[in-house]
């Protein structure tokens, strides 16, 4: 899961840089879904990467407005897996 954290007075650039190019993934990165804070300064995104390194390549398109945390998950399927259950 990647959070981002926006920088203030930059949503209206975030979303007019979105509109113009998308979400610039690189390959080996999917977006899975996303849902954005009610008070408009976080979104929790899920994303599939092969890499950690094209996670950081997928923030250089954007860390000019955005900081992001990655917080890794598994499903609960997996957790229910590793927890031999």
């Amino acid at each position: 899961m990647v959070i981002e954290h926006f920088h203030p007075g930059k949503l209206k650039e975030l979303y007019q840089r979105f509109d113009e190019k998308g979400r610039m993934l690189p390959n080996g990165v999917s977006y899975i879904n996303s849902w954005v804070h009610e008070n408009m300064t976080l979104c929790y995104q899920v994303m599939e990467s092969d890499s950690i390194d094209k996670l950081h390549d997928w923030f250089r398109n954007w860390d000019d407005i955005v900081d992001f945390k990655i917080t890794p998950v598994i499903s609960s399927a997996e957790a229910k897996k590793r927890a031999g259950a």
